[in-house]
């Protein structure tokens, strides 16, 4: 346990909606025994109001809601000398100033990632047991196919469109099946990729190959709308798309369109663009889409697993010991 003599003063700044949930009882009293609270929490919009409290702050702890890290903000707070997001990306809060002071910001997208990758596997195996394609045409028949047609999970390929932190969870977890794991990640070493029983290839492979293709990319510039029309019409009958990173991603109306031509397969899309989608938009409408509202990542008490790694991050920084979960600046431009 840190002395009084190194404890370092620490401030929580975020949303409220989410605090409780990400910061419950006895995360606040584990980071107690770490560190002097500076100040009650507070949401960005008060510490907006009040930059000043920011003086003599050692710890900045956050998460969803989180102040963007500019030069007005740090020059606030001369002596920060961490930061600790319990949420996943940290792009959107480092701008080049706050990365020319080196100041280490932690993220807990380590953490939010075991939610997505499991609402992933489930939708993955449902997938492969075509539990969506043959629910609705039960539906639609009131009757009971005669020996359906199912990919399984015995030697059925799945495909990975992204190899980050939740892509090679999903990986993990697929290595307990039966199935060949394909994927696509152009900053994927080949070894890597091989440790984790994956085999790289092509976007166009993947989707031509694939029963089931589950999406991780990034939103970058380079893969803005990079599943479209092509890529859609390229899977094998029957197959499934599942899309858990961000909705822009697909190319929505291209996607909407080959849907509408190829009632086979199956789109699962937790997340859309925008979020939710127009009113009147046919992912509401059409038979073949799953549309579930942005349900996988850390939800309710899943949310604890991201405080309970920042105060974990917290220990090991009063304790001086390596940071496990510090976020480099180029990982932060090539996270989702």
């Amino acid at each position: 346990m840190a002395t009084a003599t190194t404890m370092p003063n620490a401030l929580l700044v975020m949303e409220e909606e989410r605090r409780a949930d990400v910061y419950p009882a006895h995360v606040l009293e584990g980071i107690g025994r770490l560190a002097r609270w500076h100040a009650p929490a507070l949401t960005r919009d008060a510490l907006l109001r009040d930059p000043g409290v920011l003086e003599g702050v050692d710890v900045l702890l956050t998460g969803w809601g989180a102040p963007v890290l500019d030069a007005n903000l740090l020059a606030h707070a001369p002596r920060l000398g961490a930061v600790m997001v319990a949420a996943g990306s940290v792009r959107h809060l480092t701008p080049p100033e706050f990365w020319a002071r080196g100041i280490p910001i932690v993220s807990a997208a380590r953490a939010n990632a075991v939610p997505v990758a499991e609402f992933s596997l489930a939708q993955i195996l449902l997938g492969l047991k075509q539990v969506h394609r043959l629910g609705r045409q039960v539906t639609a028949s009131r009757q009971f196919p005669h020996n359906p047609r199912v990919s399984g999970g015995y030697g059925s390929r799945v495909g990975l469109l992204g190899l980050g932190e939740i892509g090679r969870l999903v990986a993990e977890h697929l290595r307990h099946f039966d199935v060949e794991v394909l994927a696509c990640d152009p900053v994927t070493d080949p070894a890597a990729a091989q440790e984790l029983g994956v085999r790289l290839t092509g976007i166009e492979g993947l989707f031509a190959a694939c029963d089931v293709v589950s999406v991780h990319a990034p939103l970058l510039p380079e893969t803005e709308g990079i599943v479209g029309r092509r890529l859609m019409s390229l899977l094998p009958e029957g197959a499934t798309l599942i899309n858990t990173a961000r909705g822009a991603v697909l190319d929505e109306p291209e996607v909407i369109e080959v849907l509408y031509d190829r009632p086979d397969l199956t789109a699962v899309l937790d997340v859309t663009w925008p979020e939710p989608p127009d009113p009147g938009s046919p992912l509401f409408t059409l038979p073949n889409v799953l549309l579930t509202p942005h349900l996988a990542g850390a939800m309710g008490r899943e949310r604890a697993r991201l405080g309970e790694l920042v105060r974990d991050e917290l220990r090991r920084l009063v304790h001086g010991e390596p940071l496990r979960h510090a976020v480099e600046p180029a990982q932060a431009s090539t996270r989702a």
